[in-house]
């Protein structure tokens, strides 16, 4: 549906374009960040992170975190001293707004797309691109990842190079939350779409290569979303939960997304050796983000241990929660039992979190700690805002917080310390997990000033051992990576 004037919206009353989520456009580079404490000397590499940010005042509608524009905020430590960098990842939409000084393209809700004398008849009547949730560097890319779409490739000063289909291999694109291997290197992805085949998967070597193409998964006959995936030594592990997409209902002005827990939630276990998916079946729930899988024993029947961060419905925006039906979650563990088709759910903290993240050299191996942005009971925040940061152990079942005070929080990410290796090569070892720091952006809400945390993870609860002063501020959004020196 195209058209030039757009429908009543009012983005001042939108959430999340207020507060620490309000958008920035300025772009800036800093050589040398103001310290407080002690940057770790040893870390060596760069901190990036992924999130959407509007570079014009958005039309028709904004739904957080599905839309926005992507934007990269990178911080570069090198012998004890900080740098910092932001850039909007720029699609040929984007590109297109900057020419002409506004928005073109309204929210994913709304289905506006510009006319051809805007846009021109390439972009005309399209949806834009959104590269903006995550950001993985693999087989020599850095990659901006979108929800469902292909992603960017941008540089190493977070120039956008343009878009990434691996050759021509993966037209469809992959999903924002792919996962690599640290034993084989291999990065396995997802992609789901509105026509057949709903969902594929597909592998990229460590060298950047597609080793298999998009491959259909039997037994998925509609078009549902799926934002996570985890993986095993054995397995790909999707969780479908019973989000389906209805575009006769967004056409009509209504969601786009529909929530039908009648239908419960599935768990296809896709062996990577090429076979056909196990399923198991569940009641609903729903899932954003997974913490890690792993076989659990060397059998081929073996159970899978999925540890996941769970939520008893979708709820999408920054609307107030239904009072009568209140959104519950925490961090649960599920032992899927291949054989049977069956799974058993065991919450291992009701606590309210979200973003777990664990060293990545453990995915798809038992992993001991995981870390996740928690709230400490205070009830301004919005949705997806988080004002603490909580390391569950999953040896002891034990946690450990340290709250941020006026800070708002984003995901914790690992960064080992490249002095500290046990098994003298082997950093996939058990004995590595849990040596090193936390990485996270955070904002204070009194005065928008926003900082570049380090955590020791040792003693996480102590608090940040050091604190860059970002130039500009950072707007809370989604996920990010670590990525050493080479």
């Amino acid at each position: 549906m195209n058209t030039h004037t757009p429908p009543r919206f009012d983005p001042t009353r939108v959430p999340h374009l207020q507060g620490s989520f309000t958008p920035v456009t300025e772009e800036v580079e800093v050589a040398d960040l103001e310290v407080t404490g002690e940057l770790p000397a040893a870390l060596d590499g760069l901190y990036l992170r992924n999130g959407p940010n509007p570079r014009f005042t958005p039309i028709g509608s904004y739904l957080y975190p599905i839309d926005g524009d992507g934007m990269l905020h990178g911080i570069r430590l090198s012998g004890g001293r900080a740098r910092y960098r932001n850039r909007f990842v720029r699609t040929p939409a984007l590109l297109a707004e900057e020419r002409a000084g506004r928005a073109l393209w309204g929210g994913l809700e709304s289905m506006i797309t510009p006319d051809v004398d805007q846009v021109g008849p390439e972009l005309a009547g399209t949806f834009r691109d959104l590269p903006d949730i995550n950001v993985v560097r693999h087989g020599g890319r850095l990659l901006a990842l979108a929800e469902s779409a292909c992603p960017y490739r941008v540089g190493t000063e977070l120039e956008t190079l343009g878009k990434e289909d691996f050759a021509g291999a993966l037209p469809a694109g992959i999903t924002a939350h792919p996962k690599i291997d640290p034993v084989s290197g291999e990065m396995v992805v997802f992609c789901y779409g509105l026509e057949p085949p709903y969902l594929t998967w597909s592998v990229i070597d460590r060298e950047g290569t597609v080793t298999r193409g998009p491959t259909p998964i039997d037994g998925v006959d509609e078009p549902m979303m799926i934002h996570d995936m985890a993986l095993t030594a054995r397995y790909a592990v999707l969780v479908l939960a019973p989000a389906f997409f209805d575009l006769g209902a967004a056409l009509s002005g209504g969601s786009l997304l529909a929530w039908r827990p009648e239908r419960g939630t599935r768990v296809a276990l896709i062996p990577r050796d090429g076979g056909p998916p196990r399923w198991a079946t569940d009641e609903a729930f729903w899932l954003w983000h997974t913490v890690n899988a792993y076989d659990d024993g060397p059998d081929a029947d073996a159970a899978v241990i999925l540890d996941y961060v769970q939520w008893s419905r979708l709820l999408l925006g920054g609307g107030p929660e239904d009072a009568s039906d209140p959104v519950s979650g925490g961090l649960v563990r599920a032992r899927i039992d291949p054989a049977a088709g069956s799974m058993a759910r065991t919450m291992l903290d009701d606590t309210r979190v979200e973003f777990p993240r664990i060293d990545d050299r453990r995915i798809g191996r038992r992993h001991r700690h995981v870390a996740l942005a928690t709230g400490t009971g205070r009830t301004d925040l919005l949705t997806g805002e988080y004002d603490a940061v909580r390391w569950y152990d999953t040896e002891t079942g034990t946690s450990r917080v340290w709250s941020a005070g006026n800070l708002s929080v984003g995901e914790p990410v690992f960064a080992p310390d490249p002095g500290h290796d046990p098994t003298g090569h082997d950093p996939t070892s058990q004995d590595s997990d849990g040596h090193g720091y936390w990485l996270a952006f955070a904002t204070d809400r009194t005065d928008g000033s926003s900082w570049f945390l380090v955590i020791p993870a040792e003693d996480p609860a102590s608090g940040p051992v050091a604190r860059a002063r970002i130039p500009v501020r950072v707007p809370l959004g989604l996920h990010g990576c670590w990525l050493p020196t080479p």
